[in-house]
């Protein structure tokens, strides 16, 4: 009797710390679906300070609503937020144009797409010296950014001024200074710094002109359509894009970032901050 007493209660104690044991699993995994619930709904987005950073937190509440928490990694230059994006350091990335995307994708091998276009930033014409491009005079020096990316365009918006003529048959957006058919008056075009140091060699007044983007003229405290002697058009095919990974197109929340920034309060809030300097676009 006592043996079978003895055995009741040992099975007994066994079921109990067995129950005990498979409440603790079931409190893992439900730990562990938090934890992915919580990765699912978080959104980190690398970008320039102005005018990105600051439109993305202005979609934060946005955001919030639909139930994602944003979070925003600003970076000073142009390479290292697809570096991070390649390395799934972040989630996405807001400061670059197509032809820029394009260009990085083709040297670097970075399997990315365009999740969607947000925002167009022309570059302006800046100068200490000079009111006006007509009063650039013979030999006049123009700065220009370092990247490649970017001549193509700057020289674009040179010829639409009259200023310089482009070979016959050069794809405008690939253009170098190369490409440059007509010089009218010799001007002589130095590329030697970053474009986020642009700002600082305007300041310092080198050059006779210097060519600006405008998000380093906004951060610099420079108001593109007040202090630039030409800006470019508003018609501009470079539209600043949030980039991701390929496939993470698809995803939920990255649907709802291009939603959002897509969004009437996001484009009214563009125009008001920025008074034309900044033009939103919609797809």
């Amino acid at each position: 009797m006592k043996k079978w007493l003895l055995g009741f209660l040992t099975a007994a104690i066994v079921l109990v710390l067995a129950a005990c044991g498979g409440g603790e699993e079931t409190t893992d995994n439900e730990s562990a679906d938090s934890g992915s619930s919580e990765e699912d709904t978080a959104l980190v987005v690398g970008a320039s300070n102005v005018p990105h950073a600051v439109i993305l937190e202005e979609a934060k509440p946005l955001l919030k609503e639909k139930g994602y928490d944003l979070e925003i990694e600003t970076f000073q230059d142009y390479i290292l937020p697809n570096k991070v994006l390649e390395e799934g350091e972040i989630d996405a990335n807001y400061f670059q144009h197509i032809p820029y995307l394009e260009a990085q994708k083709k040297e670097h091998g970075y399997d990315f797409v365009n999740a969607g276009g947000i925002h167009i930033e022309p570059i302006g014409v800046y100068s200490q010296k000079y009111k006006s491009l007509d009063e650039l005079p013979e030999g006049a020096t123009i700065l220009m950014s370092s990247s490649v990316a970017d001549h193509g365009r700057i020289l674009t918006m040179l010829e639409a001024q009259g200023l310089i003529t482009l070979k016959d048959g050069v794809v405008k957006e690939e253009a170098t200074i190369d490409d440059i058919a007509e010089n009218k008056k010799n001007f002589q075009f130095d590329y030697q710094y970053e474009a986020a140091l642009l700002p600082q060699v305007y300041n310092n007044g080198e050059g006779d002109a210097v060519l600006i983007n405008s998000n380093y003229a906004i951060d610099a405290g420079l108001n593109p359509l007040e202090d630039s002697i030409a800006i470019e058009d508003k018609e501009s095919p470079y539209v600043n894009v949030i980039a991701v990974r390929s496939g993470d197109e698809n995803q939920e929340k990255i649907k709802a970032l291009v939603e959002v920034l897509h969004s009437q309060e996001i484009q009214d809030f563009i125009l008001a901050e920025w008074g034309g300097a900044v033009v939103p676009v919609t797809e």
